[in-house]
């Protein structure tokens, strides 16, 4: 999320109410979480095992919960909660307002577009042209949709990523500030559920087909062309390549690439990154051609301990 005009570090620093290190005019033009910070970027840690990560980071500036040695050309921000202080700056930068009609006077519809009743479209949202939206669809502020897009009835665009902090008192949420991002002549079945960013925004790729109850999480950028069938639930931060073929209730788990042309069968659960060109299937997930010879070998074993004891 870039801001709308620089800041200097002094600024930041004042609004959070934190010390900071480095030089006072230090300019930041943006916060965003580490998977797609760039030079001028606040990134947020707050555990010593992601430290030397964020520190390495293409952002240069580091909101920590420690005073470290601060690398060259950076500067820090030193907060007691950076995850407190994060969730400040999204709503200063990127405040909730609160809707007083179903479309709001800021949004921007195409031509041809038809808007089905009962549809709700948020703040600054954009659809292109010869787009339909069935009734009941709900697009949240800041989406971006391109031409020829079908969304169906129930459908959620923009609802906030499922991203908690575990607190004596109960479970902290993290803001979400990011966006939903629809390419062109996307189709979107019935009662889907597309996460924005928290920072960044979560993308479908051209011509992708999505059918009915699919959750995408937030972040997570799927490719074009990708088929993905009913009760897909693909978590945050997912990276789906060009031409992807996920079946019915297949699951993943957050961080992973799934590689272009990747077919994974119906119920299986991608818990690591996998190549592109095959198919896959199970949990945890492995190639089908191994899948199956393990099968059948698996078969073989009362016969091979019936040998044994003859």
């Amino acid at each position: 999320m870039k801001f709308p005009k620089p800041h200097t570090l002094k600024n930041i620093a004042d609004l959070i109410d934190c010390k900071f290190v480095g030089d006072a005019n230090f300019q930041v033009l943006g916060m965003n979480e580490i998977h797609v910070v760039e030079s001028g970027d606040i990134v947020f840690v707050d555990h010593p095992k992601y430290y030397d990560k964020a520190l390495e980071s293409a952002a240069t500036i580091i909101l920590i919960n420690k005073e470290v040695k601060c690398p060259e050309g950076k500067a820090l921000l030193v907060s007691d909660d950076p995850f407190r202080d994060f969730n400040k700056l999204t709503d200063y930068f990127k405040p909730f307002v609160a809707a007083s009609t179903a479309i709001s006077d800021s949004a921007k519809i195409g031509t041809n577009t038809v808007i089905q009743p009962n549809v709700f479209i948020g703040h600054h949202v954009v659809i292109g042209n010869n787009c339909t939206i069935h009734s009941n669809v709900s697009i949240y502020d800041d989406a971006i949709i391109g031409d020829n897009v079908t969304i169906h009835s129930g459908s959620v665009l923009g609802a906030n990523a499922f991203y908690y902090k575990n607190r004596p008192d109960g479970y902290d949420r993290l803001k979400s500030g990011g966006r939903v991002v629809i390419k062109n002549n996307v189709d979107i079945g019935a009662g889907c559920t597309i996460d924005r960013g928290v920072s960044g925004d979560t993308i479908i790729g051209e011509g992708s087909k999505l059918d009915n109850l699919i959750q995408v999480g937030h972040d997570t950028v799927i490719g074009k062309k990708c088929l993905i069938a009913s009760q897909v639930g693909i978590a945050g931060c997912v990276v789906i390549e060009d031409e992807v073929t996920l079946w019915g209730q297949v699951g993943t788990t957050s961080g992973i690439t799934i590689g272009k042309k990747a077919v994974v069968q119906g119920q299986s659960g991608v818990t690591k990154s996998i190549e592109g060109g095959k198919t896959y299937w199970g949990t945890p997930i492995q190639e089908v051609r191994l899948k199956l010879k393990e099968m059948a070998s698996i078969k073989q074993i009362p016969n091979i301990l019936k040998q044994l004891k003859n």
